[in-house]
């Protein structure tokens, strides 16, 4: 799978940002002898044979391998449950300015699906939030679902919390 996102640049200085991920080899299956289509942000590239451009809000372009698609993958396949909620709360949980720790991370399979669940803090100069998260992968996307409260009240909220991510359960649609 191919995601491109792209930023503008803004009057404080930021630099355009492009981030592409990509997910299988783009070989000779692309037809390399016609000439680039350039979109309305600048950039154009070339992609195999066989993938589908998708909608994801919020990404420029997607695209969709429709041999091997993702409803084909397993939240095992990106690695052990403790590597996969470090990656996640220190690249998308927490903003990269609050220090995080990773309290305990488990996997449970519910109707034959991996989930992986996770507890972690989170602490920024004024407040630590004590959080807990669910991720799987299932219908083609990944599905994170994650709670948390302030540190003082964890005590008290952490079996509500609890319950709220062990009831996270995927359908396929």
């Amino acid at each position: 799978m191919l995601f491109i996102a792209a930023t503008s640049s803004s009057s404080s200085g930021r630099r355009q940002l492009v981030a592409v991920g990509v997910i299988a080899p783009l070989v000779s299956l692309v037809d390399q002898t016609s000439s680039p289509s350039y979109n309305k942000d600048g950039y154009s590239f070339l992609y195999p044979f066989g993938w589908q451009e998708v909608t994801i809000e919020g990404q420029d372009k997607v695209f969709k391998d429709v041999i091997e698609p993702l409803e084909s993958q397993d939240i095992r396949d990106f690695g052990p449950p403790d590597q996969v909620a470090g990656t996640l709360i220190k690249k998308v949980l927490a903003p990269p300015s609050q220090k995080t720790k990773l309290i305990e991370a488990k996997e449970q399979d519910v109707d034959g699906k991996a989930y992986y669940t996770f507890e972690f803090v989170a602490q920024a100069p004024n407040f630590t939030r004590h959080a807990l998260s669910t991720i799987v992968i299932g219908n083609g996307k990944l599905y994170t679902l994650t709670t948390g409260a302030n540190e003082r009240r964890w005590g008290k909220m952490k079996d509500k919390l609890q319950t709220i991510v062990e009831s996270f359960k995927l359908a396929n649609v």
